[in-house]
């Protein structure tokens, strides 16, 4: 079987991107690990447009909801979207097959999506497979996850209101993070492990303007303490004596009381499985053209934290899948040589 689509993912981005498959009747298949995507950690979930306040695993169960009602099949009929859930894409090859073999189509191109449990054929491909989130690597990290540390401000930032936090690392990212918890929190102390920022200067400046931001360099995190949730966290502080050439460095561990640590030290994307198929940058991240989510190869789109645009969320995400979603019906319309709408 060829499908016309094959969606690569289960969080905002893939749901999307089902739901407007369905209704634009392109027969596709949807393949996931899980639903639900970064924010399945999330306690409380606040800037999910419609929806105060939402925890992380109720949104996963809200979008499977979403996309299996609109999938079709309950009638007894073939879905439009068949959702294979479980499975992790392995590898994306293309291939050519003779002109007019699929009298349906009439297109020379075909992908092969292969699983740890299956391959599929579509005619073209999105991938919505998002990025994980590097984590902290410190004694008492993985114990206070989600409990005082967390590795979302945009999801998470509100909980702490009037509460003392940190921030970890050095880049945009994390003065992003520092810029929007600065409006509840009653400071921010930011610690990036060496004496040079990777953040741009004029973020910087704008960030550490504010009279409830610390920046704190050559700061490295040690160990993550508190009791039923994070009390403080201890950082190695690195300090050079500039007084005679030896340039001789001493360090000392300081606790910092805070109930709250956001870590922004970067994200890796999941798109081990597109390397060899679509252009990716220095980060592993897809390159697209940001009208349309088209990636370097003709018939692969890509969306959401996958891909190379400027600002990763959940509400982004899901517009990048729509946006692509709309390019692709026009795309597989002119290949079957019909003008539907």
């Amino acid at each position: 079987m060829i499908y016309d689509l094959a969606i690569i993912g289960g969080g905002p981005a893939g749901v999307a991107a089902g739901v407007y498959a369905s209704r634009k009747q392109l027969h596709t298949v949807l393949i996931t690990k899980d639903f639900g995507g970064q924010s399945i950690v999330s306690d409380g979930i606040e800037n999910w447009i419609g929806t105060i306040k939402i925890s992380g695993t109720d949104l996963a169960k809200n979008l499977e909801t979403h996309l299996r009602a609109y999938a079709g099949g309950t009638d007894g009929t073939a879905p439009i979207v068949e959702i294979q859930t479980g499975e992790l894409c392995q590898n994306i090859s293309k291939s050519n097959t003779p002109k007019n073999s699929d009298t349906s189509s009439g297109t020379s191109t075909i992908f092969t999506i292969r699983t740890n449990k299956a391959t599929y054929s579509a005619r073209t491909v999105l991938i919505a497979t998002g990025s994980d989130r590097r984590k902290l690597d410190i004694p008492g990290a993985l114990t206070f996850e989600h409990k005082g540390l967390t590795y979302c401000a945009s999801c998470d930032g509100p909980l702490f209101a009037d509460h003392d936090v940190a921030v970890v690392g050095g880049g945009n990212a994390s003065f992003e993070s520092a810029a929007q918890l600065l409006a509840y929190c009653k400071s921010v102390t930011l610690l990036n492990r060496s004496d040079k920022l990777r953040a741009d200067p004029a973020t910087v400046a704008a960030v550490t303007a504010n009279p409830k931001m610390k920046l704190i360099n050559n700061a490295i995190p040690k160990e993550v303490k508190g009791g039923k949730f994070v009390t403080s966290l201890v950082y190695t502080e690195t300090m050079k004596d500039t007084s005679d050439k030896t340039m001789k460095e001493t360090r000392r561990d300081i606790s910092l009381s805070v109930t709250g640590i956001f870590v922004e030290i970067g994200s890796v994307p999941t798109t081990y499985f597109a390397k060899d198929l679509v252009t990716v940058d220095k980060y592993s991240r897809i390159v697209v053209d940001p009208r349309t989510q088209r990636t370097s190869v003709d018939g692969v789109w890509a969306a959401g934290d996958s891909t190379d645009g400027i600002y990763h969320q959940n509400n982004i995400a899901a517009g990048d899948a729509v946006k692509a979603l709309e390019d692709i019906y026009i795309y597989v319309s002119k290949l079957q040589g019909k003008n539907r709408t």
